[in-house]
């Protein structure tokens, strides 16, 4: 164990909470957990975390050597849009899947980011770093986190639906509409346990789409996500009879080849956790869908003058 020690400044209050502002490496939770485990003690005696700290208490904390992640580390290329010392944003190929799980138990974007550098832990052993996801075979961009306390700011504001996320889908059929938002709640399918459906009492899902170019049979469009559910676009393009060109699980079977649905997280935008800058990413089309998209035929209105 590693001993850190301090005294109170400034900066009183609840003792988890003044931990983590003076040990700055390390997250509330953290300190939250230690303190349940008796690591900490203030003046010599052991406090609970909603101990009142006071300026002039002598803190100190035995930290435990951090837990060695059950995965081994990966020499896997990556596409690093982002780094710095808090979180990196990648942008992931499509085919490739997010982190570990039965059937896919190496050659994930986490094994390859272990190898490339330290993540946070809060996800535990599987999904170490990782703040969100997209599908396997979803393309483009995703934040991720290099200690726990970027990984706590980064998921406190995505819950707060302070990031913007913004997708490029190719869906089946033509919309008389340049703009629309789509509103109808999801949660796993009583059919299917692999899909997920709208269902009376699921959860919240909100997206809003855009018309970027019309094709004969097919539309562009931009797809921004107001909240985050498992497949919700995909759920929600398949809702209005508009399903995702590729997708093998929401989709028509007669559909546009390729290694899956043509979806990309073209945008991102996020707050950097120490600095407060706001930042925002794109990543271009990959090659399989700009190449797809040449095959189609323009459609020859491309607005709606109603």
């Amino acid at each position: 164990m590693t001993i850190e020690t301090f005294t109170v400044g400034e900066q009183t209050g609840r003792l988890d909470k003044v931990i983590a502002d003076n040990l700055a490496e390390y997250s509330r939770s953290q300190a939250n957990e230690w303190i349940k485990q008796e690591l900490v003690t203030v003046n010599g005696a052991v406090k609970k975390a909603k101990y009142a700290a006071k300026t002039g208490d002598e803190i100190s904390v035995d930290v435990p050597e951090p837990v060695v992640l059950d995965l081994k580390p990966q020499d896997i290329p990556l596409d690093i849009v982002y780094e710095d010392d808090d979180l990196l944003v990648v942008n992931k190929p499509q085919g490739m899947v997010v982190h570990p799980s039965l059937g896919h138990e190496d050659g994930t974007l986490v094994n390859a980011l272990m190898f490339h550098t330290p993540l946070s832990q809060i996800n535990g052993v599987f999904r170490p770093g990782i703040i969100h996801r997209i599908d396997k075979d979803t393309s483009g961009l995703l934040m991720v986190a290099k200690n726990d306390k970027a990984h706590e700011a980064l998921s406190a504001d995505l819950k707060a639906k302070k990031n913007l996320r913004e997708y490029i889908a190719l869906v089946h059929g033509e919309f008389k509409e340049n703009s629309g938002t789509i509103k109808a709640p999801i949660g796993r399918s009583s059919a299917d346990r692999k899909k997920q459906a709208i269902v009376p009492g699921g959860r919240e899902a909100v997206t809003h789409f855009k018309v970027l170019k019309r094709y004969v049979g097919y539309t562009l469009l931009s797809v921004t996500l107001e909240t985050g559910r498992t497949h919700q676009i995909r759920v929600h393009m398949a809702y209005i009879g508009r399903p995702v060109a590729g997708d093998p699980l929401y989709g028509p079977k007669k559909t546009l080849p390729g290694q899956g649905q043509y979806l990309h997280a073209h945008t991102l935008g996020l707050t950097q956790p120490t600095t407060g800058k706001e930042m925002v990413f794109e990543a271009p089309l990959p090659a399989n869908f700009t190449e797809m998209l040449d095959q189609l035929e323009p459609y020859s209105n491309q607005t709606n003058e109603d």
